[in-house]
């Protein structure tokens, strides 16, 4: 398949806002109810947060209590399991070919990196049912429609988002995802993939596992599309800290990923001990983090870098490639 052809680049304006709830309190639809948690700087987290997600039904109320696990309990956690769930995704041939054809991530790794966060982060932090997370929900599948891409090869990318961050937590978090939230978790991702148009969604995260065993069992093969995107994200990494440290970057990321997605990549194992020493930092960090922590409360995107966009200066519809840009409703 080629290219679509790309289109006059809409103006920018400022990015919406109004995700489950407002500073003061207040709830913009009747759907993501709850208040807005301040804490004192010199307190690690507030009790109150874990109390409500608690009180929560794990399935009607899973909006809000994802909500709650990224902008408050979670915020540096989640989003570093992302970054390695969509780094995991590249094992996939398939997956692969097309992000490697697409030439995105060569052309434009950052503006890339930065629109997919920040469409994914959006409906994260509001829902579905929130106007900018519905929005967000129809401009991915909006640009995913230019393509035709295989149901298993949604579903694997949909997987990655439910079981990365889980067991992320379960390593390095400052404490790993209850059975309640884990089940909300796993809801709520199966509801993005319904929104998505996703058929035969396992009923459950054991069924998932199954299913996606047989695809890496099949797709996992050493390929050079798989390898391409890979490197170009690690060179987007690599951007993001001084000229001296770059060759680091490849080795740490490297430590962090499942041992079976390198071969299908083509990059070797960094050594032991690098592996070693960035795992047992991440877990000196978990155990200081149950005491102390210097996070914003809550993190929202708006708090968050944008290397892209500066000022968060952008539209929902005009994010993704030139020839995906909407006009607003």
């Amino acid at each position: 398949m080629t290219d679509p052809a790309p289109h006059a680049r809409p103006p920018q304006d400022a990015v919406p806002a109004g995700c489950p709830v407002t500073a003061g309190g207040k709830q913009p639809g009747p759907h993501v109810p709850g208040p807005v948690y301040r804490k004192p700087f010199w307190r690690a987290r507030l009790p109150e947060v874990g109390r409500e997600i608690a009180s929560l039904d794990a399935r009607r109320d899973c909006q809000r209590i994802v909500h709650l696990l990224t902008n408050y309990e979670f915020p540096f956690d989640i989003v570093r399991s992302t970054e390695i769930a969509l780094f995991h995704t590249y094992g996939s041939r398939s997956v692969s070919r097309l992000l490697d054809r697409t030439g995105e991530f060569r052309k434009h790794g950052q503006k890339r990196y930065d629109d997919t966060r920040l469409l994914i982060a959006r409906f994260m932090q509001c829902g579905w049912d929130v106007e900018a997370g519905r929005q967000s929900l129809e401009q991915m599948n909006h640009i995913h429609s230019f393509f035709r891409i295989p149901n298993e090869d949604f579903l694997f990318v949909l997987w990655t988002f439910i079981d990365f961050p889980i067991q992320w937590m379960q390593d390095y978090g400052w404490r790993p995802f209850t059975a309640h939230e884990r089940e909300a978790w796993f809801h709520y991702w199966c509801e993005i993939g319904r929104r998505m148009g996703l058929k035969d969604i396992p009923a459950d995260k054991a069924a998932y596992d199954a299913f996606i065993r047989d695809y890496e069992a099949r797709e996992f093969v050493p390929n050079e599309a798989s390898h391409r995107v890979a490197q170009s994200t690690v060179d987007i990494l690599a951007g993001w800290v001084p000229r001296p440290l770059r060759p680091l970057v490849s080795p740490i990321s490297l430590s962090l990923v499942p041992p079976r997605l390198l071969p299908a990549i083509q990059f070797e194992s960094p050594p032991a001990w690098v592996g070693g020493l960035v795992r047992g930092a991440l877990k000196l960090r978990k155990h200081v983090k149950r005491h102390v922590s210097l996070e914003r409360y809550p993190s929202t995107l708006e708090t968050t870098l944008n290397r892209t966009y500066p000022g968060n200066a952008y539209r929902i519809e005009g994010l993704g490639p030139d020839y995906a840009h909407r006009e607003p409703e």
